[in-house]
């Protein structure tokens, strides 16, 4: 994590009116650190021994507010624990089958899926977002 991300997402959250608690911050600068795409549970277990009187639920409520910020994304794949991912730059997503792991990969953005999409449904697209499933290198070698 650059210094400068963590604060251009301080100046967002200043700017939108959020103030800045401890539980808030620590909050921001673990999903700014980390590349796991967390779930709230492991954030909450990653950030319990500095804050034992931290709440899961201050967990959701900071993970609400850094979303409405623009902050991060909230990704759901159908198991009932979303991850959160920080990097708000255009990326996608391979996903293991066998652990949950998720990591990021790049790929040139797929906007003419998008125009094709626009013309074939009359719909006035926003964006789009693409996972690719698989085994990651850990299971493979456990298995």
């Amino acid at each position: 994590m650059s210094a400068t991300a963590l604060q251009e997402a301080l100046t967002k959250l200043r700017d939108a009116g959020v103030r800045m608690t401890p539980q808030r911050h620590a909050i921001l600068t673990y999903l700014l650190e980390t590349m796991s795409h967390p779930t709230v549970d492991e954030i909450y277990k990653s950030l319990e021994g500095k804050f034992p009187n931290m709440s899961i639920a201050t967990v959701y409520n900071n993970l609400r507010t850094f979303k409405e910020a623009g902050l991060v994304r909230e990704l759901t794949y159908g198991d009932n624990s979303s991850r959160f991912d920080a990097n708000m730059l255009e990326h996608y997503h391979a996903v293991c089958v066998k652990c949950g792991s998720v990591e990021d990969f790049h790929y040139p953005s797929l906007y003419e899926v998008e125009e094709q999409a626009a013309i074939s449904t009359g719909f006035q697209i926003e964006t789009h977002r693409m996972e690719v499933y698989g085994i990651c290198s850990c299971c493979q070698i456990k298995n």
